[in-house]
């Protein structure tokens, strides 16, 4: 929803068997590219329909919740599953690994470098976004689109394709008790209310 439709739902909607959207972007060197990205529910990993969505697919993205451990520990059953499926097939897909929620740092359960030892094991690449606040979900599906295309984007075009998340400053207004206060004091400890 993010990249395609550049929303976020605050209520979590739970993907049923399969969600579809399409969205064009373009690629260094006026290269118009039309995604069709097919969002796969987490639940449908034991479906009968499951190697259907994905036979044929030239990338595929495994995305898990950085602060939810088993997530990521499913993310080994979706790769095998990809394989397998993909045995079968003349083309093999690009494969990424995405951590999701990396507005919530703080609630982290899986490490970078497990992220990271995953992404060498497997040789495929990874990528941090936030569904939420959007900071790099753009950048993640354009270097993956260039990536299968086999275009390599530059410094500047990476940065171009950054999501600039801006704080707002607040100005409180300025409470003259306090600084009385801080005038008669001496120590350089905080002063807590």
């Amino acid at each position: 929803m993010r990249f395609a439709q550049e929303a976020f739902g605050k209520q979590y909607k739970q993907t049923i068997g399969l969600d579809f959207f399409l969205k064009r972007i373009s690629l260094p060197g006026n290269l118009n590219v039309t995604l069709q990205v097919w969002d796969i529910g987490g639940q449908t990993i034991g479906g009968k329909m499951l190697d259907k969505y994905i036979y044929g697919a030239q990338g595929i993205l495994l995305v898990y919740d950085i602060t939810n451990y088993q997530s990521f520990e499913n993310i080994e059953d979706w790769y095998a599953v990809v394989k397998k499926v993909n045995d079968e097939s003349e083309q093999q897909p690009m494969v990424a690994l995405v951590g999701n929620k990396i507005d919530l740092e703080h609630m982290r359960t899986v490490k970078t470098e497990k992220h990271q030892r995953f992404c060498q094991e497997n040789n495929i690449s990874g990528h941090f976004v936030s569904a939420k606040t959007g900071d790099s979900v753009f950048l993640c599906f354009q270097r993956f689109a260039a990536d299968i295309i086999g275009i390599k984007l530059n410094k500047a075009e990476i940065e171009q394709s950054q999501h600039i998340v801006r704080a707002e400053l607040v100005n409180y207004p300025h409470d003259a008790s306090l600084s009385q206060v801080s005038a008669h004091c001496r120590s350089k400890v905080c002063l807590i209310q």
